[in-house]
């Protein structure tokens, strides 16, 4: 594994290729001026900022420098957004400006002549002289660090060493100016000649704390994070990244949908070098021999690269799926308008009672996002095993068990004889010696669906994600190779959810569950499998339709008869779902929102015997 020093060594040597990432604004910068613009009583800009503004360059100097730089005589002054919500999307022409995290602020402006906006990210980096005293900063960080014996194996140990060697190179001057330092790059290089010697072994630098802010920020992004596509990692908003080869870097906003970065790969050479870099950051080497790599990084999110112009004939290119730290719960779903209360009632009690059932829909449709957040009605003590390729699921119990398959000896974080595969397959059927109380499945692609079925079939309830864009297309994948379910089997699956992302008449592109669908199982008259939908999504008036209300299988013969109720008294199983319904609303309108405080209020409701069915 690299040391930090090696890191610093080629991230200095890859500063001559920087050049090939370029920022395209789409507006020309007015040019700094030489005025101290830290002075903000003498600064003709900060002067004519909104209060709210104004609070915010006063934070960070680097905003009241891109400001500087933005020609608000043809643009005007880009409005500062506090907090960004779902209204902002629908601003015809944006320019505005909202903070993405403590130091980083994005730049949302139009673009009149293309459908996707741009996105401008605001980097402390931006200050004055911060580039060039980051060449310095680098230089004497590898003879700072050589001296010390260390190789450190995780990024929070190598965050901490960076930072601590930092504050011993750096003297901050407390927003004393020192021989006029900040005024000219020259000015700074005559510093730096000056401070060769000063300090112990000629490691002090003399900075302002905001350029010592800036450069910590840029030492961590560059040698701890994922250099310049920090900002849209930490970027909550983000959904998607992608980078098709040469040019810009695009964007799938939640708010502004799509957008493309001013962040443009200009040179082969240099998107090569990063692609490169980024593989190993994430502990998966890319080669022209293994061009294709599936990994997750360390925020959860999940990145596919795929190296060189033989198999990609744009060149190399890279895509990252962001998901959230906290999942979505059901109730923010609901507030999507992907699905109701009634849905969502109806799919408590199924899962509550055992149910199996399947999400399916089209990549990006929310599969994984609805699988998250209906857990949340599985049985509080409950225990679950997750199986995936790569780790996306989140469950809010404390008794899971959390499985990833693992490839061949091919480089990587295992490293050379690391061993086999380790496949869904082969995890499938270890879960089921853990007698777990519900099995998840990340997706369902292959023969592991037919050891999913035979779990089902032992009585281990599943649930898992499955591209198929309508049940009858699901149970064609089942039945044929290579999964091979027999129809016959197919019933021990309950309930199959299909769910999509659709166009709206405004040009809005939302999610939507386009049905939740019972089945019912093999008709050996018809040859095929019978199913009920249950509910069905309008779209002329973007509602859910209960059409199963009455004649519901699931509910009727499977849930009630366990439950005992009575033929005669079918209604109250109709009445369980409303008022469930009721409960979900209830709380919703009390703002218990969060995935996990929405688990826990379910977990108390659920103890204090609001649940019982009464006949």
């Amino acid at each position: 594994m690299a040391t930090v020093v090696d890191e610093l060594n080629l991230g200095m040597e890859q500063n001559r290729f920087k050049s090939g990432i370029v920022a395209n604004f789409p507006f020309r910068p007015r040019k700094m001026d030489d005025h101290d613009h830290s002075n903000l009583k003498t600064c003709s800009i900060y002067r004519i900022l909104p209060k709210l503004m104004k609070k915010e360059v006063e934070r960070n100097m680097h905003l009241l420098e891109y400001l500087h730089v933005v020609p608000m005589d043809k643009i005007g002054i880009p409005k500062f957004i506090p907090k960004l919500e779902k209204k902002h999307g629908e601003i015809e022409n944006p320019n505005l400006i909202y903070q993405a995290s403590d130091q980083i602020y994005i730049h949302i402006y139009t673009d009149k002549n293309d459908v996707r906006n741009f996105y401008i990210p605001i980097e402390p980096t931006l200050l004055t002289g911060v580039d060039l005293l980051l060449k310095e900063v680098e230089v004497k960080l590898v003879d700072f660090l050589t001296e010390i014996d260390f190789d450190p194996e995780d990024k929070e140990e190598k965050e901490r060493i960076l930072k601590e060697a930092l504050k011993e190179i750096c003297v901050i001057t407390n927003g004393r100016k020192v021989d006029d330092f900040i005024e000219n790059e020259e000015g700074i290089l005559k510093l730096f000649m000056r401070n060769k010697n000063n300090g112990k072994n000629g490691h002090h630098i003399y900075v302002t704390r905001e350029q010592y802010k800036a450069l910590e920020y840029a030492i961590i992004r560059d040698k701890v994070g994922l250099g310049v596509l920090e900002p849209y990692i930490r970027d909550k908003h983000i959904e998607d990244i992608t980078c098709n080869g040469l040019g810009p870097i695009f964007i799938e906003h939640k708010v502004f949908k799509g957008l493309k970065s001013i962040i443009e790969f200009r040179e082969e050479e240099t998107l090569n070098k990063f692609i490169i870099r980024l593989a190993e950051r994430i502990g998966k080497p890319i080669t022209y021999k293994d061009p294709i790599v599936d990994a997750t990084l360390p925020d959860g999110s999940r990145i596919n690269i795929v190296f060189g112009n033989d198999v990609s004939k744009n060149g190399s290119n890279f895509t990252i799926r962001k998901f959230n730290e906290t999942p979505f719960s059901v109730l923010q779903v609901i507030e999507s308008g992907a699905m109701d209360y009634m849905i969502a009632g109806y799919l408590w009690l199924l899962i509550s009672e055992g149910m199996s059932g399947f999400i399916c829909g089209e990549t990006a449709s929310g599969k994984t996002t609805s699988l998250n957040a209906i857990t949340a009605f599985i049985s509080p003590d409950a225990k679950i095993v997750s199986i995936e390729d790569t780790p996306e699921l989140q469950v809010p119990h404390k008794n899971w068990t959390r499985e990833v398959t693992r490839g061949s000896t091919r480089g990587g974080s295992l490293g050379e004889g690391s061993g086999s595969d380790v496949t869904m397959f082969d995890l499938l059927k270890a879960a089921l010696r853990q007698r777990p109380n519900y099995i998840l499945v990340g997706e369902i692609r292959g023969v592991e669906g037919n050891i999913a079925f035979q779990a089902m079939q032992t009585g281990h309830p599943v649930m898992s994600t499955f591209h198929a864009a309508t049940v009858e297309k699901l149970i064609q994948r089942l039945t044929a190779e290579p999964i091979s379910v027999p129809k016959t089997y197919i019933d021990n699956l309950n309930f199959v959810l299909i769910q999509s992302a659709v166009r709206r008449p405004d040009g809005r592109l939302v999610r939507r569950v386009l049905s939740v669908n019972e089945i019912v199982g093999y008709n050996p008259q018809k040859g095929g499998v019978s199913f009920i939908e249950a509910f069905s999504w309008d779209p002329v008036t973007d509602s859910f339709v209960f059409g199963a209300y009455g004649s519901s299988y699931l509910l009727e013969q499977k849930i009630a008869t366990r439950l005992g109720i009575p033929t005669n008294k079918k209604k109250v199983i109709y009445e369980e779902v409303e008022k469930r319904a009721k409960i979900l609303q209830k709380l919703h309108e009390e703002g218990i929102t969060n995935f996990y405080d929405f688990f826990n209020t379910l977990a108390k409701i659920r103890k204090s015997g609001m649940l019982k069915i009464e006949f």
